[in-house]
């Protein structure tokens, strides 16, 4: 099974399964000098982790990171950075009834025909549990960014409820990662009416990249916009990508376009102008439903725990255009100390 990895200069590569002992990630390409720490990937997995609140799965996992290889005094040596993480929560026999099912929605009934062979707990490689290597390399792709560059996503809709309002504090005080305190209570509530009933929703996700560098992508074929589609729709639960006017440009004319730099997203001609990216993440339904969602632990609402995920992806794909970037002569050198 090949595909395990992501990037050219910054490469992630992932490994595990959703209920075998452990998770994990090897980055390499990371710059030598680098300060990181165990604690330093703590704050963005626990906002990834499982059992975060009640509209999320029920599973419990501590997601504590062990660093094996590739820092040194709490500095990077320049060396492949490996991360694993222990699964302590798993339920292996919760999935047994599943042995011989396919799972509707599910990639079980393709892995089953591709591979001849399939681990039917939890999905095994294609569980959502596999985002937690993503994001703990976002967390080692953040500190190659410039520091005034933030990433921030935010839950724009949820089912039917739509956010009207953005607060960017708003967005860690509600279980849902909404903006609009108002609707994030509608969501809430609608997400715990969907689990009452083993149901599900999808949803909608806003990114902005605030003070993006210019001259990141290049033209044809490694356009920005294409290695942050490529990031993004390699997450298990996205459906759909768009940025600047998205599909709305479909409804606009030309005049319209134009008028409204914003349409552009911060991209032209697939690089960056250094005016904030703004992108949007179709996400669909948990397809485990009914009996299936009774027996085991699953998120009635994959839209708040995905919030991270898609962020450590698009701070993945800057950090390796950044690095290509930078030896090109496009960019400054990486600060270890990250003051640029």
């Amino acid at each position: 099974m090949a595909s395990n990895s992501f990037g050219t200069l910054f490469r992630v590569t992932t490994f595990g399964e959703s209920h075998g002992p452990a998770l994990g990630v090897v980055i390499d390409g990371c710059p030598a000098g680098i300060a990181l720490s165990e604690d330093d990937l703590l704050p963005e997995l626990r906002r990834r982790r499982p059992g975060q609140s009640d509209v999320t799965t029920a599973r419990r996992e501590e997601d504590r990171p062990t660093i094996l290889s590739g820092v040194f005094e709490g500095r990077t040596t320049g060396m492949p950075i490996a991360v694993v993480i222990g699964n302590t929560d798993a339920r292996p026999s919760d999935y047994e009834h599943l042995r011989d099912a396919i799972r509707p929605g599910h990639a079980d009934e393709t892995f089953a025909g591709k591979y001849g062979h399939r681990d039917h707990r939890g999905g095994g490689r294609s569980s959502g549990r596999e985002t937690v290597a993503r994001v703990v390399a976002g967390v080692v792709a953040r500190k190659l960014l410039p520091p005034d560059l933030r990433i921030v996503a935010h839950a724009k809709r949820i089912g039917p409820h739509v956010a009207s309002r953005f607060d960017e504090a708003e967005i860690e005080r509600n279980p849902v990662r909404c903006a609009d305190a108002d609707v994030a209570k509608e969501m809430v509530e609608y997400v715990r009416s969907l689990k009452e009933r083993h149901d599900s929703t999808g949803g909608l996700v806003e990114i902005v990249v605030r003070n993006p560098p210019p001259h990141l992508g290049e033209p044809v074929f490694a356009k920005l916009k294409a290695s942050l589609a490529h990031a993004i729709l390699s997450v298990g639960a996205v459906t759909g990508f768009a940025y600047g006017a998205g599909f709305r440009g479909a409804e606009m004319t030309g005049r319209e376009y134009v008028a409204d730099r914003s349409s552009f997203g911060g991209i032209l001609g697939g690089i960056s102008t250094g005016e904030d990216l703004r992108l949007e993440v179709s996400v669909k339904p948990t397809t485990s439903l009914g009996d299936v969602a009774r027996k085991g632990r699953h998120d009635p609402c994959i839209v708040p725990r995905v919030i991270p995920v898609l962020e450590a992806m698009v701070a993945i794909t800057l950090a390796d255009l950044g690095l290509r970037a930078r030896a090109a002569g496009h960019l400054a050198p990486v600060d270890p100390d990250g003051t640029a």
